[in-house]
């Protein structure tokens, strides 16, 4: 297996599942309706919807990056979009979204050559492979945060 191989394995463990510390970002949201995710537990925290679009924004950012685009500057609305509809056919439209965001990145990832991993990423100060690794742990990261979130919610 490429180092490719694997980075893009840890993002789809991430999503999808079989990863090693527990349930992933999809089985963590399988059955959070719109209004538990709408949910604010206390004042200045994030409601779990505005972590998944969080979730998407960032792997947005990681796919132009990929493609060649130069992203340094991310504003606080692109950072934390806000939801505008909160509706339940919004919300499956927000959870098919982040799927549809993970699967054009992990097809951005494969298309990449080991090589491309030492690559410095424009106007950042690191490489491609920590940048992918990084994609991969802020993904796990606010899923914890989400799976917390629908503990408290229940």
């Amino acid at each position: 297996m490429t180092e490719i191989e694997r980075i893009a394995d840890q993002l789809r463990r991430a999503h999808e599942g079989e990863a090693w510390h527990g349930p992933s970002l999809e089985e963590i949201l399988k059955d959070v309706s719109a209004k538990a995710a709408l949910r604010r537990p206390n004042a200045g925290s994030h409601t779990i919807w505005e972590i998944v679009l969080h979730i998407d924004a960032w792997e947005s950012v990681v796919r132009r990056r990929l493609s060649g685009e130069v992203v340094v500057n991310v504003t606080a609305e692109q950072d934390w979009p806000a939801v505008i509809d909160s509706s339940d056919s919004a919300w499956k439209n927000t959870r098919d979204e982040i799927r549809r965001g993970y699967e054009r990145l992990q097809q951005a990832i494969t298309r990449l050559a080991d090589r491309q991993l030492n690559e410095p990423v424009p106007g950042m100060g690191y490489n491609v492979y920590v940048m992918l690794h990084g994609a991969v742990q802020h993904t796990l990261y606010h899923a914890g945060q989400i799976a917390i979130l629908k503990k408290a919610a229940s």
